[in-house]
């Protein structure tokens, strides 16, 4: 056999190898091969579990959970969780999935539909749709069991979701707990105005999020970002309906709650019940500081900028000063329409809010002929090209200086303190 002829050989052994794989390369299981029907009434929930401990248990460099287009599979509650073996962990949603009614919900138990658990490097992409059939549960009130969150992951670190749908959730659509470094982009989240407690993306205790690119519709906030997170940046959202951007709540039911650095950027809110909206509950301890609201667009929005330090949870009657510390919050390049009078409101506590810099903020009412106003109680910082005019005993002014120490001295009486209130647990 000559040179030529050798490696006309040899390239076609590569060539044939890789194109049957090796034990070490990509794994695909499809639910479909598990016993999964996908008429959309047969309870697909076994076939799903068996399909995910193969994949879960699968070797090699990556392993993809197929569940295919053209097919719609009913699961009841389940809990997905690793941690997996693969490498890369991938599951590709091309058809969709749908919640049983609330009168079939047989575990009451269950705080969840879809739970992931300690599964590190996941990414779940796809065209499909998760459909949490939350009719039923929305007019049912306090009857039944509790309302489940949709999704929820639990210690899900490097996670990716990316191009789903989801719609009609009992409760909140995305829930991210205990997660390191999250990527959500370009998902669609869709329920009705009037569902409640309906949240598009909930996260708690997580660093490192990323929410790009996604139009989210619900009953209550777009995206709240709970206690015990850090470095949240949420960029290209357009919300509503719904019930804004919000941090928080905070320090409610007397939970020592802290969130640092949350940037929102290039956001829209449209026929939105708050826009950029932070609050915290009397009674509870922490803080919340270095926020940033930049480049938001607003279309008749109702309380388009609002600090409350004095939220109940939609209960009221709950007492007591809000020791949680608002701190250098920024707004800048905030544009639009307001639905209330008040386009901007600070009502922080009797301990203040310091740090506030506003900068070309222009909220015009969304009323012909009617005028918006700024309402600020005990709110400290700096106003500029704002209209609503923020001055004189709206906003203010303390130097910077006395801002940090405020901040040294609130963490200093802050960090040996036994944490309270929200645990980190499980539902």
């Amino acid at each position: 056999m000559d040179l030529l002829t050798t490696s006309a050989f040899l390239i076609l052994c590569i060539v044939i190898s890789s194109s049957l794989g090796n034990g070490d390369g990509q794994k695909t299981f499809n639910v479909v091969d598990f016993g999964a029907i996908g008429d959309g009434k047969t309870d697909d929930s076994d076939a799903f579990s068996k399909a995910w401990t193969d994949f879960c248990s699968a070797t090699g460099d990556s392993a993809t959970l197929e569940i295919p287009a053209n097919k719609r599979f009913l699961l009841k509650s389940t809990t997905f969780r690793g941690p997996c073996k693969s490498n890369s962990v991938h599951i590709q949603v091309s058809g969709n999935i749908v919640a049983p009614d609330s009168k079939s919900w047989k575990q009451c138990e269950s705080q969840c539909w879809l739970s992931l658990y300690d599964v590190q490097g996941l990414s779940i992409d796809g065209s499909g749709t998760i459909d949490g059939n939350g009719h039923g549960w929305w007019n049912q009130g306090e009857d039944g069991c509790n309302r489940p969150k949709a999704v929820y992951f639990h210690n899900c670190n490097n996670l990716q979701v990316k191009g789903i749908t989801i719609v009609n959730s009992p409760k909140s659509h995305i829930s991210i707990n205990t997660c390191n470094g999250v990527s959500v982009s370009n998902i669609h989240i869709d329920s009705p105005e009037d569902s409640p407690n309906t949240d598009g993306i909930d996260i708690s205790f997580s660093t490192q999020v990323n929410i790009l690119d996604s139009s989210i519709k619900s009953g209550d906030d777009c995206v709240a970002i709970n206690g015990g997170s850090s470095n949240i940046n949420i960029t290209g959202v357009a919300c509503g309906p719904g019930h804004g951007i919000s941090v928080g709540s905070l320090g409610l039911d007397g939970a020592d709650d802290k969130v640092e650095e949350v940037h929102v950027r290039n956001c829209n809110f449209t026929g939105t019940q708050n826009g950029a909206r932070i609050k915290t509950s009397p009674g509870g301890s922490g803080y919340a500081r270095r926020i940033s609201f930049e480049h938001i667009r607003l279309i008749a929005s109702k309380n388009p900028i609002i600090i409350d330090q004095h939220y109940c949870g939609g209960g009221g009657g709950c007492k007591g000063t809000s020791a949680v510390n608002v701190s250098e919050v920024t707004y800048s390049d905030v544009r639009g329409s307001s639905a209330d009078e008040k386009a901007i409101t600070f009502g922080c506590s009797e301990e203040g809010c310091f740090g506030i810099k506003m900068e070309q903020v222009s909220i015009t009412s969304s009323v012909p002929g009617k005028e918006t106003i700024a309402y600020c109680q005990n709110a400290h910082g700096t106003s500029s090209s704002t209209s609503p005019h923020c001055r004189g005993d709206c906003i203010q002014w303390l130097p910077k200086p006395y801002i940090r120490a405020i901040d040294w001295l609130f963490d200093l009486s802050t960090s040996c303190a036994p944490r309270q209130g929200r645990a980190s647990s499980v539902p």
